[in-house]
């Protein structure tokens, strides 16, 4: 289960976001990064630039198309199976203000690092398994521009948080918290990438993690459309 639920109770509720630059479709769902925790990923030659290099791309979805994470743990048979969908990707806008209406300090929009822009992921995920399971994307996305990813920082996944809690008042319980079998719940994202800059990917792996011990989990390559 994710840490989200203690680390960010105090910061509150939150929504969805304002209408810039928007990559790809739109929907219900958003998470964050930070300067320090950009990584290279493939040659932006590659098709799979953006992916952790040595990773297994398991698909490359577009915006709108669902894909299926099967997750596995080392102690048990049992898997936990979500349909996830990247809904919108959105950058370079201020945080909803329904959302900052939550924090610890309402109204107040901490700002990015120097450079630097807010975007935001928006998701759907669905538990298609048979119990109730958990997945966060706090340490499970990145966003990437061409073959430069970027992670969500701590502050990114407080961020986060808000659009969590905003969803949990209104009855949609944060997956990080648990969901039931063919139960569906909106995820976000939050991650820094430099001003001016467009994603062109977004990397969603098959797991609570983006690496384990044993290496860096398969994943889904979602192409964004900057043009969307």
């Amino acid at each position: 289960m994710s840490s989200r639920g203690t680390t960010f109770a105090a910061l509150g509720a939150a929504l969805a976001l304002l209408t810039p630059p928007a990559y790809g479709a739109a929907s219900s769902s958003g998470t964050a990064s930070s300067p320090g925790s950009a990584a290279p990923a493939a040659a932006t030659t590659d098709p799979d630039a953006g992916a952790p290099p040595g990773a297994e791309v398991l698909g490359r979805p577009a915006v709108g198309e669902p894909f299926k994470l099967t997750i596995g743990y080392s102690n048990t048979s049992a898997l936990d199976e979500f349909e996830v969908t990247v809904d919108e990707v959105r950058c370079g806008e201020p945080l909803d203000p329904k959302a900052l209406a939550h924090a610890a300090d309402p109204g107040t929009e901490p700002p990015p690092e120097e450079g630097k822009q807010y975007c935001v992921v928006s998701m759907e995920v669905r538990n298609v398994g048979k119990s109730e399971a958990d997945w966060s994307a706090d340490d499970a996305v990145t966003l990437n521009v061409d073959d430069t990813a970027y992670s969500p920082t701590q502050s990114d996944n407080e961020l986060a948080g808000l659009y969590a809690q905003y969803w949990s008042d209104r009855g949609k319980t944060d997956p990080s918290f648990g969901i039931n079998p063919d139960s569906r719940s909106p995820e976000h994202a939050v991650v820094q990438i430099p001003a001016g800059d467009e994603p062109t990917t977004a990397w969603v792996a098959s797991g609570n993690l983006l690496e384990t011990i044993d290496g860096p989990e398969p994943g889904y390559l979602v192409q964004l459309d900057p043009a969307g």
